[in-house]
């Protein structure tokens, strides 16, 4: 778990951005005549095109191994999201770059909880040794 300012501060900005911008690719494919399976379906596969190309550019500033899974995690999970809110609905694009924001967090957030309980675990499994 990385706790050096310049890669936190990378994380959040890599994260946000990635999440806004697949939430705005998504909201400009998908629209409410669309059933809402084959949006979250499509809104996957764009957040995915969307995250790889910007998580190999990102990763030479902030290391690939710690930015790979968030950003990739953020750009599917709001390419789920929102595509299935387009299919439900208008979107407009403040409001999906926004909410790709938030999810992009979100999934950052999930990723350092996660990371911090299994290191958590095996520094206990360690000290029973």
């Amino acid at each position: 778990m990385e706790r050096r300012l310049y890669f936190l501060i990378g994380d959040l900005v890599s994260n946000t951005g990635v999440g806004a911008a697949a939430a705005l690719t998504v909201a400009l494919c998908v629209n409410e005549a669309w059933p809402m399976p084959l949006g979250m379906v499509v809104g996957m596969l764009a957040g995915d095109v969307v995250a790889l190309p910007a998580a190999v550019g990102l990763s030479i500033l902030f290391g690939a191994m710690e930015l790979m899974l968030p950003v990739m995690l953020s750009g599917m999970l709001t390419g789920m999201v929102v595509g299935m809110r387009a299919a439900s609905g208008p979107v407009s694009p403040a409001a999906a770059a926004a909410l790709g924001a938030a999810l992009g967090l979100a999934a950052l957030a999930a990723t350092y909880g996660l990371n911090a309980y299994v290191l958590a675990k095996y520094r206990r499994e360690e000290a029973r040794r």
